[in-house]
């Protein structure tokens, strides 16, 4: 088994598909060994040609107990080396974890030579739950943020210039993301505000993200406020040349709203 060290592939990556379009099999095989709780297996997967996939003509299946659990992404999958028809056998880590009656099964596979050498173990669970995983990306994104700040030069100033009262937005999307769930629609509209401010001064030559203001406006309609949602929407929209108002995103929603 090779993979394309040219393209900055590490032999290391995740399967694709265990929570989608293949999660009856990945789930199946969990559930056939009896396994509960959350927890990792470490076992053989044998990969696959798949030329009669839909979307991708180029994809290779993984297959574990001759359960489909997911396939290759497409940048892996184009480079591997495997002809139609043959199979190969690789390392393969399973993790799952039921939470409320739901069962949620991630996998990654090894593309090179023995040991493999995983991410995690049964003393480093991934995260897995909704919860969990809420809180990985937000830790991901404030050491992002941090080691970018550290670095100095132009990239700092770059980081720097999307903060507000110390924080980057980056660093706010989880939060209003959790303060949603919750119901919490004063405080989640408050980091809203906030987070546009941040990307606002994050711009460079052309217009802020565009989720802040989504969610903004999203929070401000489910308070019943439609002229402050007319008006963060215009607010997004200045930024835009005036050619593109109208067919953007935003633009369409503002146009529903203000159409008699």
């Amino acid at each position: 088994m090779t993979y394309s060290i040219s393209l900055g592939l590490s032999p290391l990556t995740k399967v694709a598909g265990t929570t989608t379009f293949a999660a009856a099999g990945a789930q199946g095989l969990v559930r056939r060994r009896g396994l509960g709780g959350h927890g990792v297996l470490e076992d053989t997967a044998v990969l696959q040609r798949d030329p009669t996939n839909p979307v991708d003509p180029n994809a290779v299946a993984v297959l574990v107990d001759g359960e489909h659990i997911g396939a290759l992404t497409s940048g892996y999958a184009r480079t591997t080396t495997l002809d139609v028809g043959a199979a190969q056998a690789v390392p393969v880590q399973v993790a799952w974890a039921e939470s409320e009656g739901k069962l949620r099964v991630e996998a990654w596979v090894w593309l090179d030579e023995p040991p493999a050498r995983w991410a995690h173990s049964a003393e480093n669970l991934p995260p897995m739950t909704t919860k969990e995983r809420a809180a990985a990306d937000h830790a991901r994104t404030r050491e992002m943020v941090a080691d970018a700040v550290a670095g100095g030069g132009h990239r700092a100033a770059q980081f720097q210039s999307g903060m507000v009262q110390g924080v980057h937005y980056l660093e706010l999307v989880e939060p209003i993301k959790q303060l949603k769930r919750e119901g919490r629609l004063d405080e989640a509209l408050e980091l809203c505000y906030a987070a546009i401010q941040g990307a606002e001064g994050d711009l460079i030559g052309g217009a802020p993200a565009p989720w802040y203001t989504e969610q903004t406006a999203i929070v401000l309609r489910k308070m019943g406020d439609k002229d402050g949602e007319i008006e963060v929407l215009e607010r997004y929209l200045a930024h835009l040349p005036a050619g593109q108002r109208a067919t953007s995103k935003l633009g369409v929603r503002l146009a529903k709203l203000t159409t008699p």
